[in-house]
């Protein structure tokens, strides 16, 4: 906690009365104006701590209006009611005066966003923009001057458009942010575009006058009104998140607009704000979105913007405050998330902001944000109130003067049963622990320590030392000197200060009686700490140093060791501690960022070694040892939510030398915004820890807890207790509650885990517990009993058994119980010992000590409701106990109402207990147990329940009662008709029960019916009766014994399978109606039989229907028997499936051969057997499906063909099948799946007997299946036939020679049969490519030397193999085109004639074109004949040469 120290502002004038404060953005000055009634106005720059700045002092002789600073530079404008405006540089101590433009009161002066431009304007209307410098001088003439013509109230300046920040990213960067880094390499992956610089400064601003209307002011200068209110502005603030601007009016009116890029306004929303008018208003906009009013009323009021809800904050009567006290100032610190209010009555009153996750905040309702802190007590009319500066400093303007109020640690201490704890600047709280007295001190200066002793308390604060000495209640100053020192200790009458090189010690008025000199190596003396009869000392060069002071003087206990040679690394000390005996020192270590480190250094004096305890260690590497050759202690973190800590203070137990105790805060310095966003609530928490510290353990954790909400600090601790500060408002709620009106008590205290119950224990008892504590962390039990055997009070051991329950320890427990000779206690821990929860096996525990509301609480926490409601049926909690089993324990929810309707029984409150049992649903049994002693009662019970089970348990009682009359009545009603007929028998009305057994079918009435028939012979009613009964085989017998067989037959039917078999044997006997023997025995699954008897007695119709219900599980000889029936008869269909029943796979086989029997699918498949079946061998299992499969060739079914041979792993055949059926797709994938070399040719020999100049697809194939196959000669001459398609349908040479080049290449890499054929294949092809290539040249060569291509041409003409290889026809009509071009029109004639001799006319113009012909005739002046005039026929339309190309194409690259 903090407190908050006033400094009062030195002004030079004390008559002058403040009129307007303002802060620096950035730097502590504080400039405030004042009013004079004797020299008119002033203005005075003023420090942190009120001290003046002797040369910024401004004087007129008329009054400041308005004060801006500059939002960088110690630069500050004001403007006076004359129209002047000053500028006062406070660095370079000068004065500037801006020219004059104006002859009024300045209304509005602001700096641009970067201080490069100064607006001002007057109540006349006037506005003028000047350009300034760096030191705050106007740099030539206005920028802008415009008239209004009314009074300008407001001016606020639009922000620059969002950019990135580079000033704050370069800082980012260099600190270590991979981020910021990434923006600046923004070439690096996923960054795309370069970060925008925002536009440096925003010069475009909003003003407004006071009819209520208001303009825009451009960056170019140029005005625009953009909107009008109803009445004076009274606040203009802008969102700059949204880019709107808030606008409040006089009468409270608040209006959003929305801003464009040109400076239009659009209105969002109109709202008018709750509370009272015609008081100067202070309106703040905080956290983006909330706007805060402070109106002069009791409340300050809330209105979010986002949320679109309002609320109010007003100050508690229980934090100091005065009813009706009026709030008339706000200001918010966004940085501490502090809120500020001025009261009239001279009161700061302070709302914190929640911390926690960001999502947590948000789900909070308005006003729950927000938490009241203890007010600080001013004098005077609070009237501004300003928060401001880096350093978060707040200015407070009473009217009379300006007070600066500077955050300050709160100071506490505590030691040898005392402890001073701060309450306000100059009020401290003093509690004596030993008398539990609680008194108020209050101390006439700034302190910034205190010192707590039993005899004394000292403050000082860096000027000066105060000694109070206690004596009774009367604290008495003892002593006050002048002294420097930054710290400072008390040991008995001695106090001990630090100088530089030296630590003093002196007496209570400050004589100096001793020093402790250190040398310039090991540094001044920064740190002191008094534990014991020992002072460690704590240097600025990381060193330290213990004396004993158990004598006169002191001695030095432990030399100076430095902390950077006993763990290089470490930076230097923040705080030095040592325990009782001096024998250890925990050290708290500052990094060089100045925040402190997650480690504490623990130093052993006598082995002269450093042990570390890191909160950040992962688990299994807390603690680490180092000096000589020393290893790593075992962890001892144990708590993840530690993880994120740091050590904020420390102590050791003032009388126990291994008991140290530490704070843990969360790390805040260096965790991004997400991830505090992220933080849950539990590691957000303080933490206190506790350990034992030993040579031979090393640290063992003791214990560790958040520290309690009511708590703010931990003050140290001492055996058995931990001591805290407590929250101001928890102590104001501790006095209220107990309504003393004493001092309330600062400070707390609280048992430490071991100690809870046990109180103010004797010192034996407390050392017990101790080693007890300390055996029972070492996890060393044997030494942990012997430390507490001695202890004879049972009172010790109940207090301990009690603290197991909170601590839930129950192996210490057990000991407890066992001292305590508690023997149910300790049988009833060992029974719950199989419960699976903690909490259920303590809450035992806590039922065998009669702590019931814990049991119940354990119970409840671990959701074992089971067992609660067991709990509360035990403690007579019925109520409860029905309400659990309702709501949480349903399952034995009946069990619950039994177990409290017998309850009720016992008491005897029969009417309730009734109830109950109805809900148990036991009441069938229990109520007539309950009321067999008052019968009239229990007979009107039966009546009115109306229940068939009660009326026939009534029924059955009056029976045995002989009442026969009244018994057959309730049986009635019961419908028990058994018990109906059999009392009709038994009194001999036999017809009577026969209806009844008729009407009701009922199975029980009907058989006891039938025994009576039977016992008189009356044969037909007794079978009747027992098949209504069901009892067909006592039927059956009857049937046989009197030969009733038409009745038999159908109750055979009717009956079991045994039954079924019993009466087909009884027909068999007879030899008479041999077909009802057979069906019989084929109902009742015995089918060798039935056909066994159909066979001998030649029942077709029996066999075919038996026939129908056999499978494969049936007898194999049977199957077959039955096919061989069928066979004869010449069904062969039926036989099929029978042998395939009997898995006869071959004779199927044969019978289908043999009766042309077309296999089917689903015959095929049955025939097919698994790999996995061991009837057949893998030969056998081949053999049969290639033989399935010829079948199915021999039928034509070639697809089943295939399966069945690629089943059979005969690929070839499966192919030839294939190829029979003649579906290329198929053809095409199952050559790919098989990759055989056969049936890579097979497929592409097929494929090539398909059109495939007109698929490419099927040509891609070809080439690649010859390719995989490796028949490259049958490859070569694919590619032969495809330049013969070239060259025959497209007349392209140079396609037809690429693929006769493929040919040459694939047959010269074919491994030939007989070389010498190939040899001649080869000289074939080479001729052919040969000539091919000359007549390209030729073609080619035309354009540039057609002589020479001529020559050539009639060169290949003489050649001898030259039809093998060109067509006549191309190489003619080419000569007969050239002649034509030439004119030379009889040589062209000549080669025509040629033409026509070698060439059928009517191919001729696929040659030569119509009109050549037409021109030769026409040129060698002959006639055309009418055989040269054939119809026009189109060899190859378009899209066929794109296919052929396509074709060659592959042809070339395979």
């Amino acid at each position: 906690m903090a407190v908050y120290v006033d400094h009062r502002t030195e002004a030079p004038d004390s008559v002058a009365s403040p009129s307007h404060i303002a802060w620096h953005p950035l730097h502590p000055l504080l400039a405030v104006a004042s009013i004079s009634t004797a020299a008119g106005g002033c203005v005075d720059i003023y420090l942190e701590q009120g001290e003046h700045v002797s040369d910024a002092h401004v004087e007129r002789s008329f009054q400041v209006t308005s004060l801006s600073w500059h939002p960088s530079r110690p630069i500050l404008a004001a403007g006076w009611e004359t129209g002047e405006v000053v500028i006062l540089n406070k660095q370079d101590k000068e004065q500037h005066a801006v020219p004059p433009n104006h002859n009024a009161k300045i209304t509005v002066l602001n700096w641009s966003t970067n201080g490069t431009r100064l607006v001002s304007g007057d109540r006349h209307g006037v506005l003028v923009l000047w350009r300034m410098d760096q030191r705050g001088r106007v740099q030539g003439p206005a920028l802008l001057k415009q008239e209004y013509g009314k009074c300008l109230s407001h001016c606020v300046f639009r922000p620059p458009p969002p950019g990135e920040d580079f000033v704050q990213l370069a800082k980012a960067a260099v600190g270590g942010d991979e981020k910021a880094l990434d923006m600046f390499n923004w070439r690096k992956a996923g960054m795309g575009a370069p970060p925008k610089m925002g536009l440096q400064e925003g010069l475009s601003f909003f003003i407004t006058l006071t009819d209520g209307s208001m303009h825009y002011v451009s960056e170019k200068g140029k005005t625009r009104h953009v909107l009008s209110t109803d009445s004076l502005v009274q606040k203009l603030l802008f969102m700059e998140e949204r880019d709107v601007l808030v606008v409040i009016t006089e009468n409270l009116q608040l209006s959003l607009h929305a801003i464009t890029l040109e400076g239009e306004a659009e209105e969002l929303m109109k709202v008018k704000l709750s509370g009272k008018i015609g008081h100067s208003a202070d309106i703040i906009l905080i956290d983006h979105s909330l706007v805060v009013t402070a109106l002069g009323e009791t409340v300050i009021r809330f209105w979010d913007l986002d949320r679109d809800e309002n609320y109010v904050l007003c100050p508690d009567v229980q934090f100091g405050f005065e009813g009706g006290e009026c709030i008339n100032c706000v200001s918010y610190c966004s940085a501490k998330g502090l809120l500020a209010a001025g009261t009239n009555k001279g009161r700061i009153a302070m709302w914190r902001k929640a911390a926690g996750s960001h999502q947590s905040i948000r789900a909070l309702e308005g006003k729950e944000k927000w938490k009241l802190q203890a007010p600080t007590e001013l004098e005077g009319n609070v009237t501004q109130i300003k928060w401001g500066s880096r350093k978060n400093l707040l200015a407070v303007n009473n009217i009379s003067s300006v007070l600066i109020l500077s955050e300050q640690a709160m100071s506490s201490h505590f030691h040898q049963q005392v402890a001073v704890v701060q309450v306000s600047p100059n009020l401290f709280n003093v509690t004596f622990f030993s008398t539990g007295t609680t008194h108020s001190l209050r101390v006439d200066m700034n302190v910034n320590g205190v010192f707590a002793a039993k005899d004394a308390v000292v403050f000082w604060n860096g000027k000066q030392v105060t000694v109070f000495e206690c004596s009774g209640d009367i604290f008495r100053s003892a002593g006050s000197f002048l002294c420097d020192s930054p710290v400072l200790s008390v040991h008995g009458e001695n106090l001990y200060t630090v100088e530089p090189y030296r630590v003093q010690v002196r007496t209570w008025q400050g004589t100096v009686k001793q020093l402790l000199v250190f040398s310039e190596a090991e540094g001044n003396p920064c740190l002191l700490d008094v534990c014991g009869n020992f002072l460690a000392v704590g240097t600025d060069l990381a060193h330290f140093k213990i004396f004993d002071l158990s004598r006169r003087e002191a001695k030095v206990h432990c030399n100076s060791k430095n902390l950077s040679e006993l763990f290089p690394g470490l930076g230097g000390i923040a705080s030095v501690k040592c325990n009782a005996n001096g024998s250890k020192v925990s050290i708290l270590v500052s990094k060089v960022d100045g925040n402190i480190d997650s480690k504490i250094c623990f130093y052993d004096v006598e082995m002269d070694k450093i042990t570390l305890f890191d909160f950040k260690a992962e688990q299994g590497n807390g603690g680490e040892k180092f000096s000589s050759g020393q290893g790593i202690d075992k962890s001892v973190v144990e708590y993840p939510e530690l993880h994120s800590h740091v050590p904020a203070c420390h102590f050791w137990d003032q009388s126990e030398p291994r008991l140290f105790v530490c704070e843990a805060v969360p790390e805040t310095g260096l965790q991004s915004l997400e991830q505090k966003k992220n933080q849950t609530e539990s590691t957000m928490d303080v933490w206190i820890i506790s350990f034992f510290s030993t040579e031979e353990h090393g640290l063992l954790l003791q214990d560790s807890f958040p520290l309690p909400s009511a708590y703010q600090v931990l003050l140290g601790i001492e055996v058995p207790h931990y001591y805290f500060a407590k929250k101001p408002g928890e102590a104001e709620k501790g006095q209220a509650e107990s309504g003393s009106i004493k001092v309330s008590q600062m400070a707390a205290r609280r048992p430490m885990r071991d100690f809870i119950g046990l109180g103010d224990c004797d010192k034996t008892t407390r050392d017990a517990m101790l080693n007890f504590s300390f055996y029972l962390t070492a996890g060393d039990m044997d030494e942990a009993f012997k430390s507490i055997k001695l202890i004879k009070s049972e009172a010790v051991w109940e207090n301990m058994a009690r603290m197991c329950v909170k601590t839930q320890r129950l192996d210490v427990a057990k000991i407890c119980l066992g001292n305590m000779g508690h023997a149910r206690g300790a049988k009833a821990l060992r029974e719950a010992e199989q419960e699976p929860e903690q909490e259920a096996r303590v809450a035992v525990l806590a039922i065998q000590l009669g702590m019931l509301e814990d049991a119940e609480r354990l119970y409840k926490a671990c959701k074992r409701y089971d067992l609660l409601n067991k709990f509360y049926q035990a403690s007579n909690q019925w109520q409860k106990a029905i309400e659990t089993a309702e709501a949480h324990d349903r399952v034995h929810l009946r069990t619950t109402y039994y177990n409290y309707a017998k309850h009720l029984e016992a008491t005897g409150e029969h009417s309730l207990a009734l109830t109950h049992y109805e809900k148990s649903d036991t009441h069938r049994f229990e109520v007539p147990r309950m009321l067999s002693e008052d019968l009239q009662a229990l007979e009107n019970y039966v009546n009115k329940m109306k229940d068939k089970s009660l009326w026939k348990w009534w029924a059955q009682y009056l029976e045995s009662q002989s009442d026969l009359e009244s018994a057959l009545k309730y049986y009635a009603l019961a419908q028990d008709y058994f018990s109906l007929v059999r009392v009709h028998c038994f009194q001999g009305n036999i017809q009577k029960a026969a209806e009844i057994a008729n009407e009701t079918g009922n199975w029980a009435a009907s058989y006891h019916l039938a025994r009576q028939y039977e016992s008189q012979d009356e044969i037909k009613q007794a079978v009747h009766f027992y098949t209504r009964a069901q009892a067909f085989n006592n039927a059956i017998r009857l049937c046989k014994e009197n030969n009733l067989d038409d009745q038999l037959m159908n109750l055979a039917l009717l009956s079991s399978p045994e039954d079924m078999i019993e009466a087909a044997c009884y027909y068999e006997e007879k030899g008479e109606q041999m077909d009802r023997a057979v069906m019989l025995y084929h109902k009742a699954g015995h089918f060798s039989k039935a056909l066994e008897l159909a066979f001998a007695t030649q029942q077709f119709g029996a066999l075919q229907l038996i026939a129908e219900d056999l499978d494969e599980k049936s007898d194999p000889a049977l199957l077959a028997r039955c096919s061989d029936f069928f066979i004869e008869h010449a069904q062969y269909e039926k036989a099929m499936e029978l042998l395939l029943t009997a898995k006869k796979y071959h004779e199927a086989l044969q019978l289908c051969l043999k009766q042309n029997l077309t296999i089917t699918e689903e015959m095929a498949e049955k025939m097919t057997v698994s790999k996995d079946s061991t009837d057949l061998s893998e030969e056998s299992r081949r053999e049969l499906l290639e033989q399935i499969a010829d079948c199915c060739m021999r039928q034509g079914n070639y697809h089943m063909a295939t399966k069945k041979y690629t089943q059979a792993g005969n690929k070839l055949k499966a192919m030839r099948a294939l190829l029979k059926s003649g579906d290329t797709e198929k053809i095409v994938f199952f050559a790919g799946v098989s990759r055989q070399r056969e049936i890579y040719i097979m497929a592409a020999n097929y494929l090539q007997s398909l059109d495939w100049r007109k698929d490419p697809e099927i040509m891609k194939n070809i080439i690649s299946f010859y390719t995989k196959g490796r028949a490259l000669d049958l490859l070569a001459g694919f590619y032969d036939a495809c330049a013969q398609v070239e060259i025959d349908e497209y007349q392209n040479y140079e396609k037809a020679q690429g693929a006769l080049t493929e040919a040459y290449k694939c047959l010269s890499k074919a491994k030939p049969r007989s070389p010498l054929e190939q040899e001649s294949k080869l000289a074939h092809l080479q001729s052919k490519m040969t000539l091919i290539k000359r007549f390209i040249h030729a073609r080619r060569v035309y354009s540039e030397d057609p002589k020479e291509a001529v020559r050539q041409c009639e060169l290949l003409l003489a050649e001898q193999d030259f039809d093998n290889a060109i067509r006549h026809g191309d190489v003619l009509g080419f000569l007969v085109e050239h002649y034509v071009r030439v004119e030379e029109f009889h040589t062209a004639y000549r080669y025509l004639e040629e033409m026509q001799k070698r060439i059928p006319p009517a191919n001729l113009t696929y040659y030569v074109t119509q009109q050549t012909i037409e021109a030769v005739h026409r040129g060698a002046g002959v006639p055309v004949s009418r055989t040269l005039l054939p119809e026009q026929t189109c060899h190859s339309s378009t899209e066929n040469r794109d296919v052929e190309e396509e074709v060659a194409d592959e042809a070339e690259d395979p």
